[in-house]
């Protein structure tokens, strides 16, 4: 018996209307976006002229890699060592002995993982702990890695 499984593309176009309701939810968007934009969300990923600008993680937008390339500022950074690289673009959460530095986040938020050498983007993870109680620990998984270089969304963005 053979079953198949049909898996349906959601698309949606957004208008002016919703662009600009989109922008007033997600500030990151603010000055990509104009009312002349192209925005069409394919599943969970929110393109803007072609290009991924966000992917949609528990309901909420986040920044992908590819925009977080050219505007690190968007989401708090949690600096890891060279040892941990090989490990994060591999899809593998964060251990606390890995990190170097942190910005300030809450728990729960999303944060982008950068490399100590050159401060490059390598993932964007959600913490499990706010970035005081995270600096305090000794050891554990202290992020979740939800999008790294060379994934399925990386490549969508090509």
């Amino acid at each position: 018996m053979i079953i198949f499984v049909l898996k349906l593309m959601v698309r949606k176009q957004y208008s002016k209307s919703d662009i600009r309701d989109l922008i007033a939810s997600c500030s990151f968007l603010d000055g990509l976006l104009d009312k002349k934009s192209n925005v069409v969300e394919e599943d969970d990923l929110l393109f803007v002229n072609k290009n991924l600008v966000a992917i949609r993680f528990e309901g909420n937008l986040v920044p992908s890699l590819k925009m977080l390339i050219s505007k690190t500022d968007l989401l708090p950074k949690v600096v890891v060592d060279k040892g941990a690289i090989k490990f994060v673009v591999k899809g593998a959460d964060v251990m606390r002995p890995g990190i170097v530095s942190v910005g300030s986040f809450q728990c729960s938020d999303f944060v982008v993982i950068v490399d100590e050498t050159y401060g490059k983007p390598l993932a964007v993870g959600k913490s499990l702990f706010d970035s005081k109680t995270l600096l305090e620990m000794k050891e554990g998984k202290v992020l979740l890695n939800l999008h790294q270089i060379g994934d399925k969304f990386w490549e969508k963005s090509q």
